[in-house]
């Protein structure tokens, strides 16, 4: 097996950016963290880091099952220079997560360019400037009948920018 890849999910790679965009999926997976994170210099915009149940690939269910079982990688989600953010959450009741329905990008609509994000979610929705993203799959993906990973086996939380090899 090569660096990055993992061929019982069908990954390919272990580090995937904007210029992947229209390769990945978001529909369904968790965030378990979200940072915005100071930029580096004074002058620096600053970023947005989420921690992620990345779904790899859905696996759909061969009878007698009837659900789907699924490959996930914990996974890191940077956008870099992020500005006019806004968005809503609305956590009533018990239901406290935060799974994501799609990412939308817009082409860019001002001079300072970079697209605008939507992420639109179960009782959430951010939106913002951002130059473009990276996503780190932290952990190599693992089977799961469900569609979130437990806190053991994804190793807590974390905004680490390292890949799996």
């Amino acid at each position: 097996m090569s660096a990055g890849t993992h061929p019982e999910s069908g990954l390919t790679k272990s580090i995937w950016s904007d210029e992947d965009f229209d390769d990945m999926g978001w529909h369904d997976v968790t965030i378990h963290g979200l940072c915005v994170q100071p930029g580096a210099s004074e002058n620096a915009l600053p970023r947005l880091l989420l921690d992620l149940d990345y779904i790899v690939r859905w696996v759909h269910p061969v009878p007698p099952e009837r659900h789907f079982s699924f490959w996930i990688a914990p996974s890191t989600l940077v956008f870099d220079d992020i500005r006019d953010m806004e968005g809503d959450l609305d956590f009533k009741g018990t239901a406290m997560s935060l799974d994501i329905h799609e990412i939308q990008r817009s082409t860019p609509a001002d001079e300072a360019g970079g697209p605008q994000w939507h992420i639109e979610g179960d009782r959430f929705d951010l939106r913002f400037r951002a130059t473009g993203y990276r996503q780190y799959l932290r952990r190599a993906p693992q089977y799961s009948s469900r569609l979130v990973l437990s806190h053991g086996d994804r190793a807590g939380l974390s905004f680490a920018e390292t890949a799996f090899s």
